[in-house]
């Protein structure tokens, strides 16, 4: 691993940690101030469905009320024997429903109900129901708090405390459990990075985390061998594109040179064959042309019914001159009068050229090739056969790369560009066909393409 590779990771670790530290943070904070908002709700809200205010006082006056049916009297319900209840009644105000004043620090106000309280700011009322009805309020100052009261606030900072300890004890707890997702996160970000810049053999180290970052893990490094895959085919096309270019532009520049220097005349004998040059340049470009449109999905079919037959007798036509000069044999085996195939003629004309040129160039002189066509299921498959050299088995998955060639060391006269095969493979499957090739058992090649049959498939002839 390189230096640079490592304090990437090391910064990226780091700013993982931090991240999740920050949201452990937030997440303690959220939970500590929800837990003093509604602890101070329910301290500041003097219902009867708050715990703290259940006082044995208040339930007194209640008692007291239902059974005397108004407050009269009731300035005498708490002698000082009953103690802690004593000394609130002596530190409160009972109301009655109306806030008029009843009693003042255990004495009765006369007349009764003579005054309206008015609440001081540190003041805590408690209402008084009977039967469901509000019958009067109980003020309390601070010092006459509930002792409940009093235990909650005296014993709220230490819970608080003891939460925040516990939240930080969480937090390291938690911080050391995400090892095992920040650093396999951390690994495929820093990977990520020097792809980015370059580094294609950059890969993500087996990690020991959770299943799905595993699955994150595999898919990045087969991302990254699809990557350097692609980009080492890039360059070997490179590379053969210039050596297909360079043989023709030289056997031209030598051939111009020589006339100009008065070395060749300006005849046909010398000029015919840099002309030649000129056309296998033009093919060869167009080639490519053809070949990165099919590759890029640029490529228009115009696809209607065609007859295989028909354009495998004429395909047959056109490369006779070619296999009567070689001494070679081109038949069509047919059981068919009639082969209807929903596709694009040109192309399909196109693809079975490329597999008759590619055929006639390797079948010795005085061999036999053949296109054969038959049903097979909802499919027709035409086939251009020849009785050649045939290919290894261990070059067939490779026949229908780029500028592929059995043997390096062929001139281009015997093994062409190496573009034929490819390009047939990208026509065939832009026309949602498939294509497949195979050593003959008898010696010889055989190069199939599926098409999908349309519904005219005639008769055997």
């Amino acid at each position: 691993m390189t230096m640079p590779y490592t304090v990437s990771l090391r910064s990226i670790r780091n700013r993982l940690f931090l991240l999740l530290l920050r949201a452990f943070s937030i997440a303690v904070a959220f939970v500590v101030l929800f837990t003093l908002l509604v602890t101070g709700f329910v301290l500041a809200n003097p219902s009867r469905a708050n715990p703290l205010y259940q006082l044995p006082i208040t339930s007194r006056l209640e008692t007291y009320y239902l059974a005397r049916g108004n407050w009269v009297g009731v300035n005498t319900i708490f002698p000082s024997s009953l103690g802690i209840e004593s000394s609130q009644w002596q530190r409160s105000v009972l109301l009655d429903a109306q806030n008029h004043v009843l009693v003042v620090h255990g004495q009765a106000v006369q007349p009764p109900g003579s005054g309206i309280y008015q609440a001081d700011p540190g003041d805590i009322i408690v209402p008084i129901q009977a039967n469901g009805k509000l019958v009067g309020n109980l003020v309390l100052n601070e010092n006459a708090q509930p002792p409940e009261r009093i235990l909650v606030f005296r014993y709220l900072s230490p819970i608080i405390l003891m939460s925040l300890v516990l939240a930080v004890f969480a937090t390291m707890i938690g911080l050391l459990l995400t090892r095992r997702v920040v650093h396999p996160l951390a690994e495929v970000i820093a990977s990520a990075e020097e792809i980015a810049g370059g580094n294609l053999q950059a890969r993500v180290k087996k990690t020991q985390g959770p299943d799905v970052l595993r699955d994150l893990s595999d898919s990045f490094n087969k991302m990254a061998d699809s990557l350097e895959q692609n980009d080492r085919e890039r360059r070997e096309m490179l590379a053969d594109i210039a050596h297909e270019l360079r043989t023709p532009l030289t056997v031209l520049r030598g051939r111009l040179e020589g006339i100009i220097d008065g070395v060749y005349p300006a005849d046909e004998g010398h000029v015919g064959p840099a002309l030649e040059e000129t056309y296998l340049l033009e093919r060869l470009v167009e080639d490519l042309r053809l070949l990165t449109l099919a590759e890029s999905h640029q490529l228009l079919f115009e696809k209607r019914e065609v007859d295989l037959v028909e354009i495998a007798r004429r395909s047959i036509g056109m490369f006779q001159p070619e296999a009567d000069e070689k001494k070679i044999r081109l038949d069509l085996v047919t059981s068919l009068d009639k082969a209807l195939v929903i596709a694009d003629p040109l192309r399909t004309e196109q693809v079975i050229g490329n597999l008759l040129a590619n055929a006639l160039r390797y079948v010795p002189e005085g061999g036999h090739a053949w296109i054969d066509i038959s049903n097979q299921d909802d499919e027709l498959a035409i086939s251009v056969n020849d009785n050649g050299p045939g290919i290894p088995e261990k070059d067939l998955p490779s026949i229908f790369q780029r500028f592929w060639r059995g043997e390096k060391s062929r001139s281009r006269l015997s093994g062409g560009a190496g573009l034929g095969l490819a390009i047939a493979k990208l026509l065939v499957e832009g026309q949602a066909g498939r294509i497949e090739a195979r050593n003959l058992p008898k010696g010889g090649l055989q190069v199939i393409v599926f098409l999908k049959a349309s519904i005219g498939i005639a008769s055997p002839a």
